[in-house]
């Protein structure tokens, strides 16, 4: 499997692992840095049994055994745009995926939002 990182996505995923912390947000904070991932999840939960979560984490936190790492080419900055998702969340997002996820074709319904689906 695999999915794809728009220019524009992984430009804007690299300046924000980039980017010095800032208080008061949830971009780059004290355990994120230049080698961090964004990492794409799925869980049970939200109101249509499914939902999406995703996180940015140092680059320890990836498990060689459970995990897959999907990468957009180096700049030449030595910058890099890197999504890890597990493989049970890979299984339940077969099908197209990007930083907003949309036309998951597994799922059979959504909530208005967007956060949550169900599959059959």
């Amino acid at each position: 499997m695999q999915i794809t990182i728009s220019d524009r996505a992984a430009k804007r995923l690299k300046q924000i692992v980039t980017a010095p912390p800032k208080k008061n947000t949830l971009a780059a904070s004290s355990q994120t840095g230049p080698d961090s991932h964004l990492r794409v999840t799925v869980t049970s939960g939200g109101c249509h049994g499914f939902q999406y979560l995703m996180s940015l984490e140092p680059a320890d936190k990836v498990d060689p055994e459970e995990d897959t790492i999907f990468e957009f080419e180096d700049d030449g900055q030595g910058k890099k745009a890197e999504v890890v998702m597990d493989q049970p969340s890979l299984e339940l997002l077969k099908g197209r995926s990007q930083f907003k996820i949309v036309g998951n074709p597994r799922a059979t319904s959504s909530c208005g939002c967007g956060t949550s689906f169900d599959i059959e």
